[in-house]
């Protein structure tokens, strides 16, 4: 499965909707504080509505409890080598989601378990870690001239990716009318 990786995000609508995206995939959500906002937002809340329940998250007090608690490295450097050497040491793939990026996100196969880290809205992924792992950097094409998407809409477009790419396998493809008369 896809493991979506919230690096210190500040907006907890976004959060909240990331929530709601993962709930209805299946992705596992990984959260690194600290955070621009409280758990206990009202805002954080509504945007999730009720499919806090469905979804799996895992908040971090940091960096380096993430990088232990879900590839065994228990290194402290400097925040972008130890990230690159825990996945280059564990195996597992990732990816990171930048505007910075060299290459397009459906230009990658996307393993059956890949970790996409996902930057703070107001400054991406910090320039350090991206220079170290830039082979592994995606971007979502835009026209010339914007900055970037939201947040949310960046972490959808990415999961469904990875979802098309493995045949959206769980995923309920049919809906049906339910009869109301609105």
């Amino acid at each position: 499965m896809i493991n979506v990786v919230l690096f210190e995000p500040e907006i907890p609508n976004n959060t909240g909707n990331i929530v709601r995206t993962c709930a209805a995939t299946g992705a596992i959500l990984h959260v690194i504080e600290p955070c621009g906002f409280s758990w206990e937002d009202k805002y954080l809340k509504r945007s999730g509505l009720d499919y806090w329940e469905l979804s799996d998250v895992r908040r971090y007090k940091d960096i380096y409890e993430f990088l232990s608690l879900n590839t065994g490295y228990t290194g402290r450097e400097d925040m972008p080598i130890a990230v690159r050497r825990a996945f280059e040491g564990s195996g597992k793939q990732v990816f990171f989601a930048s505007t910075k990026a060299p290459r397009n996100h459906v230009g990658v196969s996307y393993s059956d378990e890949c970790y996409v880290f996902f930057g703070r809205e107001t400054r991406g992924l910090p320039e350090p870690l991206l220079k170290q792992c830039y082979d592994n950097a995606l971007r979502i094409p835009m026209r010339e001239g914007t900055r970037s998407l939201n947040l949310a809409n960046s972490v959808a477009i990415v999961v469904y990716e990875y979802l098309r790419q493995h045949g959206f396998a769980g995923m309920l493809e049919e809906g049906a009318l339910t009869g109301r008369d609105y």
